[in-house]
């Protein structure tokens, strides 16, 4: 038992900070981020034998995150927002254009938003995310088109800078 624990705790200590980049991709809130990571981490725990035999450990844990986001999304205090007061994390490129497109993606419904995160920020195939979403291959082609028409109105002042 002790090599498993050894085992996640390695994991775990390589694998939070971008989940909770991820998580925060998603939710746009520092506070429910940590939450959700926090929440994957002790659920990814319990499972952890089966977990670090899998393929990928790092996208069952990411499939632990969404999954995890979508639940939260369904409860009613899902509209619950703390203030904000973190730092942000360190991100090449202009701070402003990052969050032009992080006000855009959270204009996007929870579906959406974590379709075109898991396809465009994390790397994923359509095929992996639906997977992760539980979702038809069609739905994530269809929803993917339809959210970038949708960003690309939403960051139509940015477009020079964003899709030149």
């Amino acid at each position: 038992m002790a090599n498993y624990d050894d085992e996640f705790e390695v994991f775990a200590r390589a694998s939070a900070e971008r989940l909770r980049a991820t998580a925060f991709m998603l939710c746009r809130d520092w506070h429910l981020a940590q939450d959700l990571t926090q929440t994957t981490l002790t659920k990814l725990y319990v499972v952890w034998r089966k977990a670090a035999q899998a393929d990928n450990p790092v996208a069952y844990a990411q499939k632990m995150l969404f999954r995890a986001y979508l639940d939260h999304r369904r409860r009613r205090s899902s509209s619950e927002r703390a203030v904000p007061e973190f730092e942000d994390v360190a991100h090449a490129g202009s701070p402003d254009l990052r969050l032009t497109m992080l006000d855009a993606l959270a204009q996007l419904p929870p579906r959406d938003r974590a379709i075109v995160i898991l396809r465009y920020f994390e790397d994923y195939s359509v095929e992996q995310t639906a997977e992760v979403l539980n979702v038809p291959a069609s739905v994530v082609k269809t929803q993917t088109k339809r959210s970038l028409s949708k960003l690309k109105e939403l960051l139509a002042p940015e477009q020079v800078a964003l899709f030149a």
